[in-house]
């Protein structure tokens, strides 16, 4: 049996659609666990398609660390400039600039695979793929430096 606080707890810890939740717990047999998988799973593959779509918007983030002694930009792109104007969006880009600030990967691929530093259990590539579900969009990190004192 599905009830209602199953349905709100899954989707404040996933952001999935109430119709799809509904979905993943019946395929589920009632289990959250398994039903959090299979939005995992669909999330992935609906990340997939919108891959090939072209990013013609975004916005520029920067951090500074509170030492003031580094720092990091990044230009975080998306399909439109309704997503890019959007607080949500804007947090996953300072989340992103505070990342290389705090881990300084020498390129794109590196920084895709480390871990988050705010949820170790997930990479900034998963972290990627969840925010491209959630806004419905295609999002990529195009390009990033960090700076720091020497």
């Amino acid at each position: 049996m599905i009830n209602v606080d199953q349905i709100k707890k899954i989707r404040e810890e996933t952001n999935a659609g109430i119709a799809d939740i509904k979905e993943a717990l019946q395929e589920a047999g009632g289990h959250e666990k398994k039903a959090k998988e299979i939005l995992t799973e669909k999330g992935l593959a609906k990340a997939a398609k919108k891959a090939s779509r072209e990013t013609k918007a975004g916005i520029i983030e920067a951090y500074i660390h509170a030492t003031q002694t580094s720092g990091a930009i990044v230009i975080l792109s998306c399909e439109t400039d309704f997503v890019a104007r959007n607080e949500e969006f804007g947090k996953l880009a300072h989340e992103i600039a505070m990342q290389i600030c705090a881990m300084n990967p020498k390129d794109g691929k590196e920084l895709l695979e480390q871990s988050f530093i705010k949820d170790e259990s997930k990479t900034i590539d998963a972290l990627l793929k969840e925010n491209i579900v959630k806004f419905g969009e295609n999002i990529k990190i195009e390009e990033f430096k960090r700076l720091a004192i020497k």
